[in-house]
């Protein structure tokens, strides 16, 4: 075999092929797990969310579907091999020539976190992590927490997220909102893992809202989730169909479709 193309199928195969301690995959796109980067050890994800929602369009008055969209990039960095430092830049895009457009989870702006492992792996009857985050955007500062839960058998893994947030806006208004996450993976192989996951979402304003608009909550999602994992390549992505407010017709201004679609991309590096 010819030098070059040996030298080309030995790098190709170092990226793509099972590895460990290579990287850290998100099976359940919503939930984190609890074990962490190694120390020294550095991942890239880029994550997209799209969802169908309405606005209304100037050229006909009506309201007119369109994707909603935002998107994360979040490098991490273990700096023990039981703390992980993660930093994030936010952007959520605006449709251009509609108005009462949506405005979903993110916006424009950055966020620093740690996320911390108490434990290897099956130690205690059930894993346990802790995430503490602060967000600073266009509309507000945010500190979140997640008690991070995680439980395997054999090829099965239940995680669950305890997941909460105070919220300052800029407006002065404040707010608590409630994000639980919950989901199981089973490892058919090494690089696929099929699951199925649920979140919820539910704001909690300081000064009460009669009655609540819909974009307060609870909203519920439910859907299939699946993981391609090639040792420092990875790619998750979940589905999900809204649970709540079924027979409600989506109007301009909804911050939430009926199908939500989340998808991650990671390298390690």
């Amino acid at each position: 075999m010819h030098r070059p193309l040996s030298f080309l199928i030995a790098a190709f195969a170092s990226v793509l092929l099972p590895r460990a301690a290579l990287a850290n995959p998100k099976p359940l796109p919503f939930s984190y797990m609890v074990p962490t980067l190694g120390e020294g050890e550095v991942e890239i994800e880029q994550l997209a969310d799209l969802t169908p929602v309405k606005a209304v369009s100037p050229l006909t008055g009506g309201g007119q579907y369109y994707l909603a969209t935002q998107f994360q990039t979040e490098f991490e960095y273990g700096i023990t091999d039981r703390l992980e430092l993660g930093l994030y830049v936010s952007l959520a895009p605006q449709p251009g020539g509609l108005t009462q457009t949506a405005v979903l989870t993110e916006a424009n702006g950055v966020k620093q976190r740690l996320r911390y492992r108490f434990t290897d792996a099956g130690r205690w009857p059930i894993d346990v992590g802790l995430y503490a985050e602060v967000v600073e955007n266009e509309r507000e500062i945010e500190l979140e927490g997640k008690v991070l839960l995680q439980r395997r058998f054999g090829k099965l893994a239940a995680v669950a997220n305890l997941w909460g947030e105070r919220e300052y806006e800029y407006t002065r208004e404040q707010s608590w909102v409630l994000n639980p996450t919950a989901g199981l993976t089973y490892q058919v192989t090494p690089v696929f893992q099929p699951g199925v996951e649920g979140w919820m979402r539910v704001e909690l304003p300081d000064a009460s809202v009669h009655p609540r608009p819909f974009e307060l909550g609870p909203h519920v999602f439910v859907g299939p989730t699946a993981l391609l994992s090639f040792g420092k390549l990875w790619w998750s992505t979940g589905v999900y169909l809204r649970a709540d407010d079924l027979g409600r017709s989506p109007q301009p201004g909804d911050n939430y479709g009926s199908v939500w679609a989340r998808t991650i991309v990671g390298i390690g590096l």
